[in-house]
């Protein structure tokens, strides 16, 4: 099994991430974005990352990689068994993708000190903020076990420093959260060396 991945992407950090807490043994190739290898090129006609190759199955969407390892390694299992729970977990998921990741691709691309990157960053800090409720009460989202919606979130929270978001004084619980994600081991196995740099003080 290989997974190409970007060092620096939430996309691929979320795969790592999965990986490191199902305890796969993988080959992690790291792929600069837009310098893809000739047999990644051969691989995915999308030429996108993160990109999964199990024997003769090739996966390139981070979240059908994600649902394919939690379901090929179903131990410790990302997903409530709850066929309603299930249900609403995805709908996180696919809200998540489509705004939070959707506004940091932008923001990735904005000029840091122009008024467009500031607007994005006002925007996910909402997002972010309006989470709270949902692990006020939980050490993870919605729940007392990590899911693939902490899983995908944990990526966005780590970068905060990188896009100069900083959370208002009055969120203890999206600090408290943040610090569970990134205290697990598997988090920490996951961080790429740019990853790493991040939060370098």
């Amino acid at each position: 099994m290989t997974l190409f991945s970007a060092p620096e992407e939430p996309a691929s950090h979320r795969t790592r991430i999965v990986l490191a807490e199902k305890d796969v043994e993988i080959e992690i190739v790291s792929v600069t974005p837009g310098r893809f290898p000739e047999d990644l090129l051969d691989l995915n006609p999308d030429h996108s990352l993160p990109t999964l190759v199990d024997r003769d199955l090739v996966l390139y969407d981070s979240r059908i990689i994600i649902e394919y390892l939690d379901e090929r390694f179903p131990h410790p299992p990302l997903m409530p068994v709850d066929p309603v729970a299930r249900a609403q977990f995805r709908l996180a998921l696919h809200r998540i993708e489509r705004d939070w990741y959707g506004i940091a691709a932008r923001l990735d691309k904005a000029q840091p000190d122009g008024a467009e990157a500031a607007r994005l960053r006002g925007e996910l800090r909402d997002f972010i903020v309006q989470t709270a409720d949902f692990v006020r009460n939980k050490p993870f989202f919605a729940g007392d076990e990590l899911s693939l919606v902490d899983v995908t979130i944990a990526p966005l929270l780590w970068r905060l420093p990188r896009w100069r978001i900083d959370l208002p004084k009055d969120s203890a619980a999206l600090l408290k959260y943040a610090n569970t994600l990134f205290s697990r081991p598997a988090f920490r196995m996951s961080l790429s060396p740019q990853e790493r740099e991040m939060r370098v003080a």
